[in-house]
């Protein structure tokens, strides 16, 4: 009988499958969606105990040795085009801060502020209005100017800017365009994707991060692993 040669070569890709006498048989008649894993080489699998943690838990090919964060397979499949965009500016223009944070006035000394500190003591350079940028600047503006000064662009979504983004008027074209330059994340907070999509459907056509799935802790714990280049 032939023996699976995975210890030795790995399955790592689907020509590592084709080649394996045990497993190439299944390989042929399945085609490679039959083997997901072996076509997306963006995250591998972890096994996890004690953590409550699951052994599909994944891991992007960005998350360092040790880590112990765990990411969604949606997660990852949203991020990896971030993280492309992050290591293709860290080239072009490396004076850049790592991310801007976009936020509703209502959350700057709430929500908004905590997640800026969580970031920031991750280590994560952010460019924060608060600080960067004067009172009663338009949201588009400060996207604008946000994004001009960093790689990538968090929107904090809450109730608060679910209430502010109509009277933004921001334009799908204008979300089109950064989301299609995979620039921005949503991060759901207090609220959900549903929600966001009765308000923005441009907004919520991007899967981004979710504090009913991971605490703002755990969030600011992936955008610093997604930045660090």
């Amino acid at each position: 009988m032939a023996r699976c040669t995975a210890p030795s070569r790995g399955h790592r890709s689907a020509a590592a499958a084709a080649n394996c006498p045990a497993c190439s048989g299944r390989y042929s008649r399945y085609g490679s969606s039959g083997y997901s894993s072996y076509s997306t080489p963006y995250y591998s699998s972890s096994s996890t105990s004690g953590s409550g943690m699951t052994s599909s838990s994944k891991k992007p090919s960005w998350s360092k040795s040790g880590s112990s964060v765990s990411y969604t397979s949606a997660q990852i499949q949203s991020l990896t085009p971030i993280r492309k965009t992050v290591e293709a500016r860290a080239v072009q223009q490396p004076e850049l801060r790592d991310v801007f944070l976009c936020h509703a006035w209502g959350d700057r000394k709430d929500a908004a502020k905590k997640l800026h500190d969580l970031l920031e003591a991750a280590g994560v350079k952010v460019w924060f209005s608060e600080k960067d940028l004067g009172l009663g600047v338009p949201m588009m503006r400060a996207i604008d100017k946000g994004l001009a000064n960093s790689r990538i662009g968090l929107v904090l979504v809450t109730p608060a800017m679910l209430e502010r983004l109509p009277k933004e008027s921001v334009a799908d074209k204008e979300l089109s365009t950064l989301l299609a330059g995979n620039q921005l994340i949503p991060i759901v907070h207090n609220t959900t994707y549903e929600a966001l999509r009765n308000v923005s459907p441009m907004l919520a056509s991007r899967t981004g991060l979710d504090t009913a799935e991971d605490s703002m802790e755990v969030v600011a714990e992936k955008i610093a692993e997604l930045v660090d280049v």
